[in-house]
């Protein structure tokens, strides 16, 4: 929502909008110009104005009422997107499960930096840009296109990655993969003959999808693969080919086979946009991540804290992945599970999720408004988790500063931290760090 915000603001419109709490992305909004209320009240909706809503906002938000009662419009974020990405550009979209934010923020960021000026809205804030929407004058337009809620079959982007595709936002798709499969071959078969939809081949669910539109990539047997693959302690090295042709060489410093994956696509959807490819080939390598995947947040006393968005069993095991060759390291994961349904669906997924990691904390529920269902929750998961796993497991109830008092004490030189999930999880280092300055100024 905030980078639909920003790029409206840059591109002349009045915008106003609400949220529960301030943030970053409010601060950056006020910055830019727009009016922001920090609650949500009916006071808050213009008379005249165009309403733009996600699907977290419910029929009772009392902005939502307010909105009806004047006759106006009201808009899902995903018909503003769709709206915007016909303004006239070359359109490339990136959907899947997992990775659509770094891919998407990938794409933007080498475009950027390639000085091609591209136009961007991405779920995430790209760090060496300190933005996650942006509109210039290049040709090209790049968009994470959500799957969540169904709505991407509004889009119909030039060049489309389909990262991959597994059970998520059950709540929503009743039939697991067969409806999330279902939706995507009705995006597909709705998009025009002439774009082209890049599925990754390696991914059981998603090749199924292969069409006339479609070309693939994955590590053999793919139109894009990649070859000689070397996991270094500071980068990643391999080769792109295109239909068993030498395409280019690339480097990255990102982790993780999963980011591989995530390079060579992207660059996969840049060929078939026809890109200069060795213009933007340099600037694979210097690309450090998305927001709130593995960042590093703080070091202090030999401890390091990182912060990762990973809230599905896939997207925790590729995130304690990247934290392989860490040498004499003690891993410790902190998740806070994100939302009662998703816990309750993937509950044998999260449980097999923690391999190679010396401790897990587990956090209270973050609801993200959902209500609570009888027996999921963090301390019956705990009991689970602790029958299924060989090392340390430990519920800690109460807010992230409970959690952080509480695991400070405890840590120690050489301990890698690493909070998992899409909550209030992201305020862990900032609470680890305020404890810490707790303790030193009672200790002077």
């Amino acid at each position: 929502m905030s980078g639909l915000a920003e790029y409206l603001l840059e591109n002349g419109c009045e915008v106003s909008g609400s949220d529960i709490v301030e943030s970053k992305y409010t601060d950056k909004l006020k910055k830019s110009g727009a009016k922001i209320y920090i609650g949500q009240k009916k006071e808050n909706v213009p008379p005249d104005a165009i309403v733009v809503a996600s699907t977290a906002i419910k029929e009772n938000n009392p902005e939502m009422i307010r909105a009806k009662e004047l006759g106006l419009t009201v808009y899902h974020r995903s018909d503003i997107l769709a709206e915007i990405s016909k303004w006239g550009k070359f359109f490339l979209g990136f959907s899947g499960t997992h990775g659509k934010t770094t891919t998407c923020g990938l794409c933007a960021y080498v475009l950027e930096k390639a000085g091609l000026l591209p136009s961007y809205v991405v779920g995430g804030i790209i760090p060496e840009l300190s933005i996650n929407a942006h509109c210039q004058d290049g040709r090209y337009f790049c968009a994470e296109l959500d799957e969540s809620d169904g709505t991407i079959v509004k889009y119909s982007p030039n060049v489309c990655v389909i990262n991959n595709l597994e059970p998520d936002h059950l709540d929503f798709y009743k039939d697991g993969i067969k409806s999330i499969l279902d939706t995507f071959e009705k995006f597909i078969s709705s998009i025009p003959d002439t774009s082209v939809v890049l599925v990754n081949n390696d991914c059981r669910n998603a090749k199924q999808l292969h069409g006339h539109k479609t070309l693939t990539f994955g590590m053999a047997d793919a139109d894009y693969t990649a070859r000689n693959i070397d996991y270094k302690p500071d980068c990643t090295t391999f080769d792109v080919y295109y239909k068993g042709k030498l395409l280019t060489p690339l480097k990255i410093i990102l982790r993780g086979k999963h980011n591989v994956y995530n390079a060579m696509s992207v660059l996969a959807s840049l060929h078939q946009a026809g890109v200069d490819i060795e213009k933007v080939v340099p600037h694979f390598a210097s690309f450090s991540g998305m927001g709130r995947r593995f960042q590093k947040m703080c070091e202090f006393n030999g401890i390091t804290v990182y912060d990762d968005y990973a809230h599905h069993p896939t997207e925790i095991k590729a995130t304690l992945s990247s934290a392989n060759g860490m040498k004499d390291k003690n891993v410790i994961a902190v998740f806070q599970p994100h939302r009662y349904t998703r816990l309750k669906n993937l509950w044998d997924g999260f449980l097999q999720s923690f391999e190679g990691v010396q401790r897990i904390v587990v956090t209270d529920v973050f609801s993200a408004s959902e209500d609570e269902i009888e027996g999921i929750n963090s301390a019956n998961f705990v009991k689970d988790l602790t029958s299924r796993v060989e090392v340390p497991c430990e519920y800690i109830p109460g807010s992230i500063n409970d959690v952080a008092r509480k695991l400070y004490p405890t840590l120690k030189e050489n301990d890698v931290v690493i909070g998992l999930g899409a909550g209030t999880i992201t305020n862990l280092a900032k609470e680890l760090e305020a404890v810490k300055n707790e303790v030193v100024e009672v200790a002077h």
